[in-house]
């Protein structure tokens, strides 16, 4: 059975457990052991792990990584410090390879 994970620090993530999602605590750890964590979620049964955008701005390589790949979704979620844009970013980015073109503002921008 396929689960959800979301990582960050506490303040921006407790909330999801309530939803029922798996929460992995990152408050003051290294770029290596949040990017080993992330690892062992995404080679475990998530197939969804939302990561805060401050933790992601500290493992730019292994979210890069994991985006490429089909399983887990990997994806950006502000956290409790507010709206870095990352996450908006990935998602255009995304959207920008599947369907070839940048839907929201054209191939102008």
């Amino acid at each position: 059975m396929s689960k959800i994970a979301v990582m960050g620090d506490w303040d921006s993530i407790y909330g999801f457990s309530a939803l029922g999602l798996d929460t992995f605590r990152m408050d003051d750890v290294s770029a290596e052991d949040a990017a080993k964590t992330l690892k062992r979620l995404a080679e475990s049964d998530y197939t969804v792990i939302y990561v805060t955008e401050a933790l992601a701005a500290k493992i730019p390589e292994a979210i890069e990584h994991y985006r490429t790949l089909p399983t887990p979704a990997v994806i950006l979620i502000p956290g409790i410090s507010g709206n870095t844009g990352e996450g908006l970013a990935a998602v255009k980015k995304s959207v920008e390879q599947a369907v070839g073109s940048d839907i929201i503002f054209g191939n102008d921008n």
